[in-house]
């Protein structure tokens, strides 16, 4: 025992740690900049950037690395590149590491929900704020532990360093048995030096899973290092510190019409019909085509949705519902056509030409069109007051305390006060897409897109969504476009039913008549077969 410690302390084998740890260090900070670069490369949208990076990939995994070191020490100087044994160790290490730490971090950001990104962008997040506070922080909880295992992995590879440099651990331990005899007490010796390097690394990999976990509060100082971390909430008088971005589009509009509250008064609802088409023009869409591949989506369709009127798009799945909601908000590119929103075209700068991805980004936020979409698609790594909040501080330059007033306004609102610090996970399916709505709703949009919000939830879920978005038809002023199935619903809420078929308007007109008297054969089977009221005909 006492020759075992006398190892344990020897200056020869600590060295030896020195260098490993040096050897270690090295490869892994170079093996993150290399795979940061390649998985970059890989994500990217150019084919050649990608090519190379596979190409790479290809050629640092299939090699062992003994012979990247060999030839990052042996051969590098025949092109005038001479480095030190722990520099070349390094180098070639980080240059094994890279592709492996870059498939990690490309699984990590694939991981992501796309739902997520998609909502991010119709928030109107800039690809940066997007990584930063979408994607970063859900793909790094979850590659915690596969960089945790390659560290450890890496540590054990620096032995092979022994075949360029004398100061490697293992070769000095080699070396001192040979010399002494004594194998097992120094190899035993030199393992636990291994065991502790490799301890220190799962102790590491436990803190930073534990400060990441969401069901804990962070606190401290580590804190403040967390790309989601919100500032603390200072106590700001009413109104204090409210963006201008965020009030820019509060602009006088026209007096909303307000919806009926007898809803089978037809009297009143034709009456309403007949003021909102007086109303300026709010969404105008013209000549739209979508395709994917051989598919036509949407074949030259149009579509003029006047202030404060509530559209219902009905159709069969596939006939382009939800494309044209996603290419009002130019979350799909169409393949021609143009869409206006207050008069000015989203996606497109003065001269016609395309806005890059950050300048889009900006004209959606500014455009003011919020987005409901199918599957709640809420930031599940954010509470429920943070998902509303976290929008308007990061896209609209919203002071806290105001994000944090509006979010839990909001929240009330849709009956959810009590629930405003609960993840995602721990909500219902009616929940999470009632946290959603408010999240659209939150920086005060002109228009509100629905993309089938009910057709994701359990048949008793579907009242309470249902319910407030009724609520919000009542209040009136609100520019709602809502794609659905739900036909009573769609008689209930909505001013004018227009349904679709192969990417085209078949019928349109006020809500009740088409959904009792249907003119177009097609419209007549989808209700039938939709279960419409049994006093549906076709109108002669």
């Amino acid at each position: 025992m006492n020759l075992f410690l006398h190892y344990l302390g020897l200056p020869y084998l600590l060295s030896g740690i020195g260098f490993t740890i040096a050897v270690t260090a090295l490869g892994l900070a170079g093996g993150l900049i290399v795979g940061l670069v390649l998985a970059s490369m890989q994500l990217s949208k150019v084919g050649p950037l990608a090519a190379i990076a596979r190409g790479y990939t290809v050629i640092f995994r299939g090699t062992p690395l003994i012979l990247q070191l060999v030839f990052a020490y042996d051969a590098l100087p025949h092109i005038g590149l001479k480095l030190s044994a722990l520099g070349a160790a390094g180098l070639a290490l980080a240059a094994n590491e890279g592709p492996f730490i870059a498939e990690i971090l490309r699984a990590g950001v694939l991981g992501v929900d796309r739902g997520q990104v998609l909502a991010g962008q119709a928030l109107g997040m800039t690809p940066i704020v997007l990584l930063r506070r979408v994607i970063a922080p859900q793909a790094i909880r979850t590659m915690i532990p596969a960089l945790g295992n390659e560290s450890v992995t890496a540590l054990k590879n620096s032995s092979l360093a022994s075949v360029i440099a004398v100061d490697e651990l293992t070769l000095r331990s080699t070396q001192l048995a040979s010399s002494t005899f004594d194998f097992f007490s120094i190899f035993f010796a030199s393992g636990l030096m291994y065991l502790v390097l490799t301890g220190a690394i799962t102790a590491i990999q436990l803190f930073a899973e534990t400060a990441l976990d969401l069901d804990r509060k962070p606190s401290g100082r580590f804190s403040r290092l967390l790309p989601w971390r919100r500032a603390p909430i200072a106590a700001n008088p009413p109104g204090a510190g409210t963006s201008p971005r965020a009030d820019a589009r509060l602009e006088p509009t026209p007096s909303p019409v307000p919806m009926p509250k007898a809803r089978d008064v037809h009297a009143e609802r034709a009456q309403r019909y007949a003021t909102l088409q007086k109303e300026s023009a709010t969404v105008q869409v013209k000549g739209l085509s979508k395709r994917y591949g051989e598919q036509t989506v949407l074949d030259g369709f149009d579509l003029t949705v006047r202030f404060g009127e509530v559209i219902a798009l009905l159709g069969p799945s596939g006939s382009g519902k939800s494309t044209l909601l996603r290419c009002i908000n130019h979350l799909e590119q169409s393949d021609s056509g143009e869409i206006r929103i207050a008069g000015k075209r989203l996606g497109f700068r003065v001269d016609g030409r395309p806005m890059t991805q950050g300048d889009l980004a900006n004209e959606r936020a500014s455009a003011g069109v919020g987005m409901v979409f199918q599957h709640f698609n809420l930031f599940s790594h954010l509470t429920a007051c943070e998902n509303i909040a976290g929008p308007l501080r990061w896209v609209h330059g919203m002071a806290p305390a105001d994000a944090e007033r509006r979010a839990r306004e909001l929240l009330e609102r849709v009956g959810l006060s009590h629930r405003a610090d609960a993840l995602p996970r721990h909500l219902s399916g009616g929940q999470q897409q009632r946290v959603a709505i408010a999240r659209a709703l939150a920086p005060n949009p002109r228009v509100l897109l629905l993309d089938e919000p009910t057709s994701a939830l359990d048949p008793e879920l579907v009242g309470e969504v249902l319910d407030v978005i009724q609520r919000l038809v009542d209040e009136g002023g609100l520019t709602m476009i809502i794609s659905t199935h739900q036909l009573r619903f769609a008689d209930q809420v909505a001013d004018r039913v227009v349904f679709m078929s192969g990417g085209a308007v078949v019928e349109q007109g006020p809500a009740h008549e088409v959904l009792t008297r249907p003119r177009h054969p097609l419209t007549a089977r989808f209700l039938s077969v939709m279960g419409a009221d049994d006093r549906v005909e076709v109108a002669s």
